[in-house]
């Protein structure tokens, strides 16, 4: 295998690699939004540093099992002060979240891009477990700069469709739903839906033929072992399948969660802890399969851009349509408040029957501010003066023959799709959870629906809805940049 790696005289791409683990503690923060406790700990959440070189330019990647999504202000701390640490720009420094929503909080005053839109968020103040990360964050990116070694890189794409489903819904009179898990069992045995099953993996090999540090990607949330209520911190099936490929190689492995908005994991809120572990080892054995197929890149070296994508936003809803869901949000929250089970559909959003009529409030609660922000506008007269587009920073880099096209956001799976099929390289991994999330992004084909994923602009602070093309617009950026970088005289 070390063959390809002496057919070119003096590769010009060198990596270091190193990772480590930390253990929260029970009862820590586990979320951002609600500052629910961790009850129970199934596992340490583990962290890959990789520090890759092209002659003179450098980049830093960090993957982690920690976060459904890294705080805007929080992951300004980190890649500001890891760039002073690594003397490279900010945008040489990139944080990708698994999405694992069974973790913890990093920050007491964590705020998501998505909310700080009308006010900008304020200084992070780590807690306990955010200063034991950022510090282990800090050690590993100092060592690897004496770590660096020659690499080659070498690719596979393997395969797994047992462990995703699509998520969102459409009913007989054409509106759409979130499919929960007891909405799934309804729809067929063992529903799965129109999903991408790709588990791609790109490894970097020393001079040796030893792999020096990997990189998976497969597209769905990783929520079988999640459960807002019951809540438990576990590195779920990334984690794991993450963990059997490193064993085989001898090398971490960080994890790159794919184009997720409107694709789960099976059993959300029932499978636990050991439905999760089977899932990962599932993934884990379609990697390892995969890489008794790998094959070497004919390129060399590695290319990153980053650009800004401006989406657009259509105008506000009319103040009619505003002031009745706002009656209809009221109603819902008093009558959840007071136990109803029967509180499951709200402006849109559906609920499963396993969450406490309580917690549906709160989760409603979440949608009220938005209906607020906008017939605030109504009635200073300002509706007209509502931000027509929002702004995105997408990165692209290439790694020998591979692309990988990062967004700052939760982008639906047709994004993704569209990268991948107009993408020029040999192997494409479209990616979200990138340094930021900007919350759900919609392809085009999933604009104007009122599900909790493509109407996701309730939950911002604030933002109007999308207007199509939407996230199209990110891919179709992240393809010409892809373009660019295999443009052959």
């Amino acid at each position: 295998m070390s063959d390809q790696f002496t057919k070119n005289k003096t590769p010009c791409l060198e990596a270091a690699a190193l990772e480590f683990e930390i253990t929260p503690e029970a009862e820590m923060t586990v979320d951002v939004r609600h500052g629910g406790k961790a009850s129970h700990i199934a596992s340490g959440l583990k962290t890959v540093v990789t520090l890759l070189e092209n002659g003179k330019t450098r980049l830093c990647l960090i993957t982690t099992h920690f976060g459904p999504s890294i705080p805007v202000n929080v992951s300004k701390l980190f890649r500001e002060t890891l760039a002073k640490d690594l003397d490279l720009p900010v945008s040489n420094i990139l944080i990708f979240t698994s999405h694992n929503h069974t973790s913890v909080a990093f920050a007491s005053n964590g705020v998501l891009a998505y909310n700080a839109y009308a006010i900008p968020a304020p200084e992070a103040e780590l807690l306990p477990i955010g200063e034991q990360f950022f510090a282990s964050l800090r050690a590993c990116a100092a060592r690897l700069q004496d770590r660096l070694e020659p690499v080659t890189v070498w690719w596979a794409e393997g395969s797994e469709d047992r462990i995703s489903y699509i998520r969102k819904g459409r009913r007989d009179d054409g509106s759409t739903y979130l499919i929960r898990e007891e909405d799934r069992v309804l729809l067929g045995e063992d529903f799965q839906g129109d999903i991408d099953t790709q588990a791609p993996i790109l490894v970097l090999k020393g001079e040796k033929g030893d792999a020096v540090v990997a990189l998976a990607q497969f597209t769905a949330h990783p929520v079988t072992a999640y459960h807002p209520e019951n809540t438990v911190v576990f590195g779920e099936w990334p984690q794991v399948a993450c963990d059997m490929v490193s064993k085989k190689i001898g090398a971490p492995v960080g994890f790159l969660q794919g184009c997720a908005a409107d694709v789960n994991s099976k059993e959300m809120f029932v499978g636990g802890v050991s439905r999760s572990t089977e899932f990962g080892e599932m993934l884990g054995e379609a990697y390892l399969k995969a890489l008794q197929d790998l094959q070497p890149s004919n390129r060399d070296g590695f290319d990153l851009t980053l650009q800004t994508v401006p989406l657009p936003l259509s105008p506000l809803p009319s103040r009619e349509s505003l002031e009745e869901e706002m009656t209809e949000i009221d109603d819902f929250m008093m009558r959840a408040e007071a136990g109803d089970e029967d509180t499951l559909q709200c402006v849109g959003q559906n609920f499963a029957k396993g969450l406490s009529p309580k917690y549906r409030a709160w989760l409603i609660g979440l949608v009220r501010p938005w209906n607020l922000w906008a017939l605030d506008h109504y009635d200073s007269g300002n509706e007209a003066s509502v931000s027509d587009s929002q702004e995105l920073e997408i990165a692209v880099i290439r790694l020998g023959d591979v692309g990988i096209v990062g967004l700052p956001c939760e982008p639906f799976q047709n994004i993704g799709r569209r990268i991948r099929i107009q993408s020029p390289t040999p192997l494409t991994i479209p990616c979200g959870y990138m340094n930021i999330n900007h919350g759900y992004i919609a392809d085009s084909e999933n604009i104007g629906d009122n599900e909790y994923m493509s109407a996701n602009h309730r939950y911002t602070k604030f933002r109007a809805p999308l207007h199509a093309p939407a996230g199209d617009l990110l891919a179709d950026a992240g393809v010409s940049l892809l373009e660019r970088f295999f443009h052959e005289d």
